[in-house]
């Protein structure tokens, strides 16, 4: 995951950019581009979970104006998020597992396409979960019948 979150800060040339799994009690960072030493938050107060919740692409241009984050720690705090777009990772039965996002300290406008870009690495993610699951299932399940024959 971390050449995703590397394509995705890229992309939109920010210095941060991640691949976010929501847990019940933490976000759990699968990869983080430009936050060495981060590998999970608590979920609260979740931009993720926020992003997550929606059908597209999850923006804020400005978090220092936006109604939505405007009182965010992550926003008022030394990090100073004011540019964050996220695109939820969903399996193909429909459950949302988290984000691959981008942050910037400067806020920005961010094109169509590069939102659309965004989505299909969120959309790479869900295969590559999916496709590991697959591999375990398969696994599994050619040892139980080796197990049988034996």
């Amino acid at each position: 995951y971390e050449r995703i979150a590397f394509v995705a800060a890229a992309l939109f040339d920010t210095p941060i950019a991640t691949v976010s799994l929501v847990e019940q009690h933490r976000v759990w960072l699968a990869a983080a581009y430009g936050l060495p030493d981060v590998r999970e938050v608590g979920p609260e107060p979740g931009l993720c979970a926020s992003a997550i919740a929606q059908d597209g692409v999850y923006v804020v241009n400005n978090a220092a104006t936006d109604p939505r984050t405007h009182e965010h720690p992550l926003v008022r705090g030394e990090l100073g998020l004011r540019f964050y777009a996220a695109a939820p990772i969903r399996t193909y039965d429909g459950y949302r597992l988290g984000t691959v996002n981008v942050i910037d300290s400067q806020p920005r406008e961010a094109t169509p396409r590069q939102l659309t870009a965004l989505a299909h690495l969120a959309a790479t993610v869900s295969d590559e979960l999916e496709l590991r699951l697959l591999v375990i299932r398969s696994a599994m399940a050619e040892q139980r019948m080796r197990e049988t024959v034996n």
